[in-house]
């Protein structure tokens, strides 16, 4: 096979190519709204905990609304990615990185497996809300 021919079409689509990948990036800055709370004072003028909590339900009803109303092919993996994506924007912009070698292993770990879950969970009640609408 010379390089500009296509692989046969009885291929399996690879998942990571079926997905919307704006969507997943414009799913993640949806969730940038906590961070960008807490960088302008709003979580502490609104009140801790309470304002990241609300911020956090929030954010998780828009993706599941999101993915969940329209007939986003893969739901799970969709706002797996966007959790991750948002896990490593929410790192590079908290500075961890400047804080030590430590701190950038464990803290990060738990950032991105804390995001992973979030967006699995979203993930998960997305995919059922599009199957309660019949949506294969």
């Amino acid at each position: 096979m010379t390089s500009d021919q296509r692989p046969p079409a009885n291929r399996p689509e690879s998942p990571l190519h079926s997905l919307n990948w704006l969507l997943v990036v414009g799913l993640a800055a949806i969730a940038l709204i906590r961070p960008l709370f807490s960088i302008v004072g709003l979580s502490d003028a609104l009140g801790k905990p309470a304002t990241p909590i609300v911020l956090t339900v929030a954010i998780s009803a828009a993706w599941i609304l999101v993915v969940g109303l329209t007939r986003v092919r893969r739901p799970v993996l969709t706002l797996v990615l966007a959790g991750l994506l948002y896990g490593v924007v929410a790192i590079a912009t908290s500075g961890l990185a400047l804080r030590g070698g430590a701190v950038v292993i464990f803290g990060s770990g738990s950032i991105l497996i804390t995001n992973l879950a979030w967006g699995a969970g979203c993930g998960l009640l997305a995919l059922l809300l599009q199957r309660l609408r019949g949506v294969r």
